[in-house]
């Protein structure tokens, strides 16, 4: 495996300048612009390294995310009930979805969340495959930067499996 690396993610990679760079067009774009880059992305990563290699990168890149989202919108926060209600409302201000606590279990640190009108599923077709990695991945950032334990993420329901929602079970481990 090569370590040659031409970045490592930083929020500066993907521009602080929209004003001047997007003039017009500003800081949005169309749900479809985003899945066709990551579904593009997907099918280039399956037919070079599979479908679990390609989900564990998705995972991987998700969990990355995760973490990069805590560093910049949560650091303040200071209890579960906060951290909460940050990811709701930055989930609903960035049109990622509609982020909701189902159930947790504070002192085993068990969550199950779900996450309405996902960005990466709402609206696609059954398959009858939970297709949300990159979600589990983010999901499991967030949480091991809040409470600096390992957690494994799997999503239980998905739109694509018919549930119209997308729900995750995230428990912490070792």
């Amino acid at each position: 495996m090569t370590t040659e690396r031409k970045y490592t993610f930083s929020w500066s990679t993907i521009g602080d300048q929209l004003a001047i760079a997007r003039p017009s067009l500003g800081a949005t774009t169309r749900v479809e612009v985003y899945r066709l880059l990551q579904y593009t992305l997907r099918d280039i990563l399956e037919e070079d390294y599979g479908h679990q290699k390609t989900d564990e990168i998705f995972r991987r890149a998700g969990a990355v995310a995760g973490r990069e989202f805590f560093n910049k919108f949560c650091t303040d926060v200071e209890d579960i009930p906060g951290l909460v209600m940050v990811i709701e409302n930055k989930f609903r201000d960035l049109g990622m979805g509609l982020f909701r606590v189902e159930s947790i279990n504070l002192e085993d640190l068990c969550f199950t969340l779900n996450v309405e009108e996902d960005l990466d599923c709402s609206g696609l077709p059954d398959t009858n495959e939970q297709i949300c990695v990159y979600d589990e991945g983010f999901i499991q950032g967030i949480l091991e930067s809040f409470t600096g334990k390992k957690f494994e993420v799997r999503e239980i329901d998905c739109w694509c499996t018919g549930a119209r929602t997308c729900r995750f079970s995230a428990n912490a481990v070792g």
